[in-house]
């Protein structure tokens, strides 16, 4: 994950708040009703939710690939196939 403030300096959501906060989001533009400018601003909002849980999901994926590593470092990798990680 990147920093954990936002641009205006106010706190980044977590992942979960920012997927859900995104769904909502969604929701409402597909609903309709909206004029342009509302459905411009949703979009907007849209998008640094999408980096956000971009970040969040980048730094899982990179720190599963350091568990990996030292998994197999350590020799601990196991012969099944089917072992977890």
């Amino acid at each position: 994950m990147a920093d954990t403030s936002g641009a205006a300096g106010e706190p980044r959501p977590g992942f979960e708040q920012a997927r859900d906060e995104l769904i909502d989001l969604v929701k409402r533009l597909e609903a309709g009703g909206l004029t342009l400018e509302q459905s411009l601003a949703l979009w907007e909002r849209g998008e640094q939710l999408a980096v956000i849980c971009e970040d969040w999901l980048e730094g899982a994926r990179a720190r599963m690939a350091a568990a990996l590593a030292r998994r197999e470092d350590s020799g601990d990798a196991g012969d099944s196939p089917a072992a977890p990680f």
